[in-house]
């Protein structure tokens, strides 16, 4: 077989029985593999394919549709600035640790940590437990997208108008907006709570078979059918971007919002909740925790720069959530600057009435309305507009873009509206939607490859029948699924999105920097990654990862607690009687609900220690002394072997600490 760039086999199909040698992360050794045993890791095609995997991974929805709004709320510049320090000081590190992790070992996150600290093995666990969270309740918003794309194809868009029932117009679309009406009513038909469940939305059930045949069908034969599937949906979000982007610039009131998006707020450099907001969007961006850095990273050659793989995967994060932030408050600020040229159009329209006072007629040119200044017309409102008849409002262009600028709000309720006002909607609507459905496609790929990339290192049964294990796990994925296609369903999506993933996550990486940084040992892990790469980094990382990350992540773990703890959850709810948004909080079994959750997600973790503490018991002592006993420990300990050379030499068992 024809070597590729990197020095690495293609990546063998899954029936492939041919001999394997199982190559050592750190030394290179190799140990032969019977043949019935399933194939070793044999590598990308090329490094390309990897780029596109892990950008893949880390670049989602979340940059499109959250880190523009945390930029708008907490200080524009301000908070690009506290982003990237926080990235360069944690985030990175973290990343790079998680990378160099799995290329040493070449294991999934199972088999990393076991080998790493066997008293903490669970943490592989927890994130597959974690991973499988997300992948229930994402693939659904990849349903949402499907629906929206399919109704793309219509002209005008099926939310564009208000529908009238006997020539009268529906009265909870009249009392809100027409998109708005569309996304609750006609796409989710949504329940006023979370305690009526109603019943299954069909159109919904029949997009998430679809969603999850699309993840099998990209998986079945894992990477190497994957990657082939990120050619296009890791390089075609960046080509829509791209031209929304033109296509917003050019137009009116573009400029403004992505004025008010960059105008720096420094003064909020002294909430905590800013810094809270900034460290969880680094954490989540870069995909910590998940396992599936770790696990894509393990199918790299032991020679791989994985410090500079880092810095770039990273950079080119921040750099879309950029690009995606001007493309949106490009496309907000117009959207806003509408809804005031729909105010001085009616103001125009009363003073050619004769119904405006000649005494305040105002200095500008309310003929002409484009012609107008904003805050010439603010100033004219302020003082004037009690005086004239009707609802002549403030608009202020900030208060307008921060109108449902916020995840499923921003993508399905204010861009919608927006791209109707635009020559050609149905041609943008359909790119847009195209392109959230492969932002969260490359993303689930990521997270799926978090789930069965370890499961089948750890378990050889598994490993054989893979293609069997992802058809079962997209099966079953799809089925827990159909909680969320209930009318009451967005309420659990967003409950899960809120509390399922986020303080198991933090865990999670705080176990996973203390064990590298404390207990196997800062310095050892670089001389691992010195033999790895022929060149040692910098011991600035040794710092990092043992007082500034562990510290920031504990910051940040308290603090989540913390909040989670002071205030009751609440979630926005649709109040179909009211037409419009509310907060309710859960109630007393959704509240439990998440206990089980959190506790379900972190439960490995305790449950590992306690196992390796009993097993620990039952060794023998020259057992026990072989292995060794964890503790602080300095430069001149033995580098780590290969977790599966480890496990051949000692059987299935996992090494005690």
């Amino acid at each position: 077989m024809v070597e590729d760039a990197l020095g690495h086999d293609p990546l063998p199909a899954d029936d492939d029985k041919t001999e394997a040698t199982e190559v050592d992360g750190l030394t290179g050794e190799s140990s032969p593999q019977e043949t019935s045993e399933p194939d070793a890791r044999a590598g990308w095609n090329s490094k390309i394919e990897y780029f596109l995997a892990q950008v893949g991974f880390s670049v989602g929805l979340g940059n499109v549709w959250r880190f523009p709004y945390l930029c708008h709320q907490n200080g524009g510049g301000a908070f690009l600035l506290l982003y990237i320090l926080l990235m360069l000081l944690v985030g990175i590190p973290l990343f790079f640790l998680e990378l160099a992790a799995g290329q040493a070992i070449r294991q999934g996150s199972i088999g990393v940590w076991k080998y790493i600290s066997p008293r903490l093995s669970g943490i592989g666990y927890s994130s597959c437990v974690v991973c499988f969270f997300v992948a229930l309740y994402y693939n659904v918003i990849l349903a949402w997208s499907l629906f929206y794309l399919g109704n793309s194809f219509q002209h005008p868009l099926p939310w564009e108008k208000c529908p009238e029932e006997g020539n009268v117009t529906v009265k909870e679309c009249s009392e809100s907006s027409p998109t708005s009406y569309f996304w609750y009513r006609k796409a989710l038909d949504i329940t006023d709570s979370i305690d009526e469940t109603g019943s299954f939305n069909t159109y919904i059930v029949c997009c998430l078979l679809a969603a999850w045949t699309v993840v099998c069908l990209g998986m079945f034969k894992g990477i190497k059918t994957s990657v082939k599937v990120m050619y296009f949906s890791s390089i075609f979000p960046y080509v829509v971007l791209f031209c929304f982007l033109i296509r917003g610039l050019l137009l009116d009131g573009a400029f403004q919002g992505i004025g008010f998006m960059f105008y720096p707020k420094l003064e909020i450099w002294a909430d905590v909740q800013v810094w809270r907001q900034a460290a969880t969007q680094v954490f989540f961006a870069l995909g910590l925790g998940f396992g599936s850095i770790i696990a894509y990273s393990s199918y790299n050659p032991r020679n791989n720069n994985c410090h500079r793989d880092a810095f770039t995967v990273s950079f080119i994060n921040f750099l879309t959530s950029v690009l995606a932030t001007l493309v949106v408050f490009a496309v907000l600020g117009f959207r806003a600057k509408n809804k005031a040229m729909d105010n001085l159009s009616d103001l125009s329209k009363h003073f050619h009435e004769g119904l405006v006072p000649n005494n305040v007629m105002p200095l500008f040119n309310y003929s002409d309305p484009k012609s107008v200044a904003l805050e010439d017309y603010r100033v004219w409102v302020k003082q004037y507009g009690s005086m004239v008849p009707g609802n002549l409002t403030d608009c202020d262009l900030e208060k307008e873009m921060q109108k449902g600028v916020e995840g499923t709000g921003l993508a399905f309720i204010a861009f919608t509206e927006a791209m109707t006002l635009l020559p050609g909607s149905p041609f943008w609507s359909a790119l847009f939607f195209l392109m959230l459905l492969n932002l969260g496609l490359s993303t689930m790929f990521g997270t799926m490859e978090g789930i069965l990339a370890p499961l089948s290192d750890r378990f050889k049964c598994l490993a054989r029948n893979k293609t069997k294990l992802t058809i079962a796990s997209c099966i079953i994925g799809f089925l827990l699924g159909l909680l969320f296609t209930q009318r009451c369903g967005n309420y659990f999506v967003m409950m899960f999105d809120d509390y399922s993933a986020t303080l198991p996550l933090i865990i999670v990486v705080v176990f996973e920097t203390f064990s590298v940084s404390w207990l196997y040992g800062a310095d050892r892990f670089l001389n691992d990654i010195e033999g790895m790469l022929g060149w040692r980094p910098s011991v600035v990382y040794k710092y990092l990862w043992k007082y500034i990350c562990l510290l920031a992540m504990l910051g940040l773990l308290g603090a989540t607690t913390i909040r989670m703890f002071l205030s009751r959850p609440t979630y926005m709810s649709w109040n179909q009687e009211k037409a419009s948004e509310e907060n309710l909080e859960y109630p007393d079994w959704a509240l439990a609900v998440l206990a089980l959750l959190i506790i379900f997600a972190t439960l490995p973790v305790p449950v590992g220690f306690i196992h390796a503490f009993l097993q620990k018991r039952n060794t023998q002592t020259s057992r026990d002394a072989e292995n060794g006993h964890y503790r602080m420990v300095n430069t001149e300990e033995t580098a780590m072997t290969d977790f599966s050379a480890l496990e051949h030499r000692n059987g299935d068992a996992a090494p005690v600490s």
